[in-house]
């Protein structure tokens, strides 16, 4: 019997502001910078790259390629598209 694998996209669980909250704060946790990169790409994705890419002044194509795996972009660039998504990071001592 063969069976049919359903295509998973993570953007589309990240519904609210709770769940994207929950998932940006477990990925800042592991402290590897590739899965934070990957993160913000799929909240980026969630919240609609065209949208994301105007507001934080970058081309959509520059956006794709500064979220892209591997991608090694510049920390204003990372900078520009959190504050973009409208997210505050904080400090907070462990």
């Amino acid at each position: 019997m063969a069976q049919t694998l359903i295509e998973f996209d993570l953007a589309e669980l990240l519904d609210s502001e709770e769940a994207i909250t929950e998932y940006l704060s477990q990925v800042l946790d592991d402290g590897d910078s590739d899965e934070l990169l990957r993160a913000i790409g799929y909240i980026a994705k969630a919240r609609g790259m065209a949208q994301i890419a105007a507001a934080s002044g970058l081309g959509r194509e520059s956006l794709y390629k500064a979220l892209a795996p591997g991608a090694k972009p510049r920390f204003d660039t990372v900078l520009k598209v959190i504050h973009a998504l409208g997210i505050k990071l904080q400090a907070q001592h462990a």
